[in-house]
């Protein structure tokens, strides 16, 4: 996995894939690392594992073109990689399984452009990117900008966040804050991290914190947004992406070929179509969800903002 910024690689997609793997192959054992954001710790993790006899590589690109190297170290010794979450665009991998990532990014957008056309709100947006490392991001950022160029919505200022780091984020938001002040009508934000930071930056400069976007369901993004903060995110019930990678690699092991239901950077892919969450639907998803429970998310700081919103959770 990439990085430790983001929660989730640890709380769900490593112990989801494990338990799948598992399930499929009780003698398989997973050999699993986390680079903390350092491509060339993730390149020795690679070779550590191919060292060790691994049949198939499942890699979260912490820098999507240095993987390649990865991807080309792997084909030599005959052990498929497949691209989980992030795709390795300069050389392809044998396959790539992830939520549909300008997907995610234009419904962000859209979601955030309508609810300031329905309250009339002035101004132009922020727009806070992913890291410049990332493909996904990048995909994240395009479908930002299918949803924005045309909304009538100025776009103020733009920022690539290098390795998703909140702190950085918040640092740019805050001098956009000093620099647009009451100009600010949005801010499109491509993950919870991010997104949480930019809220940060509103809330050091004492002034009103406008819509803000997210990406990834975060426990600390659901309070945000039942305590008002942050406008929406994004449901992307890891399970379905975790189990479908275990599934793959295991076909992969037993020497067969998966066959991918689209193609993205000449990889075989199985993209899942994410959900937008605000305020309306929460107490929807947090009731479906695997990943994130009511009780989570309401705790004593935020118990009446979730009774307002009608969660309802055991106390």
């Amino acid at each position: 996995m990439p990085d430790i910024a983001s929660p989730r690689y640890e709380l769900w997609d490593a112990p989801l894939f494990e338990a799948r793997m598992k399930e499929l192959c009780a003698d398989c054992s997973v050999i699993y690392q986390n680079a903390n954001a350092d491509a060339s710790r993730q390149q020795e993790q690679a070779n550590s594992a191919l060292a060790q006899g691994a049949d198939v590589l499942v890699i979260d690109p912490v820098d999507s073109d240095a993987a390649a190297s990865i991807v080309n170290a792997s084909r030599s010794q005959g052990v498929p990689v497949i691209a989980y979450d992030r795709p390795i665009s300069s050389t392809p991998a044998d396959y790539y399984i992830s939520f549909d990532n300008e997907a995610i990014g234009e419904s962000i957008g859209q979601s955030l452009v309508d609810h300031l056309d329905e309250t009339g709100a002035e101004g132009g947006l922020l727009q806070v990117n992913g890291s410049p490392t990332d493909a996904a991001a990048g995909l994240i950022k395009q479908g930002i900008h299918n949803a924005i160029d045309d909304s009538g919505y100025e776009l103020l200022a733009e920022f690539d966040t290098p390795g998703w780091q909140p702190a950085d984020a918040q640092d740019w938001v805050a001098a956009q804050v000093n620099r647009f002040e009451d100009d600010i009508a949005g801010v499109v934000a491509a993950n919870d991290g991010t997104g949480g930071g930019a809220i940060a930056a509103f809330q050091a400069a004492g002034v009103p914190i406008p819509p803000v976007t997210g990406n990834d369901f975060e426990v600390a993004a659901a309070q945000r947004i039942v305590a008002g903060q942050q406008y929406n995110t994004i449901s992307k019930p890891i399970k379905i992406v975790a189990e479908a990678a275990a599934e793959v690699a295991w076909q992969f092991a037993q020497g067969e070929t998966p066959e991918g239901e689209i193609e993205l950077f000449d990889t075989p892919a199985q993209l899942f179509e994410p959900t937008v969450v605000t305020l309306e639907n929460l107490p929807e998803v947090l009731a479906e969800s695997d990943q994130v429970s009511a009780a989570d998310v309401c705790t004593a700081e935020y118990a009446d903002a979730c009774a307002e919103a009608g969660i309802e959770w055991e106390q």
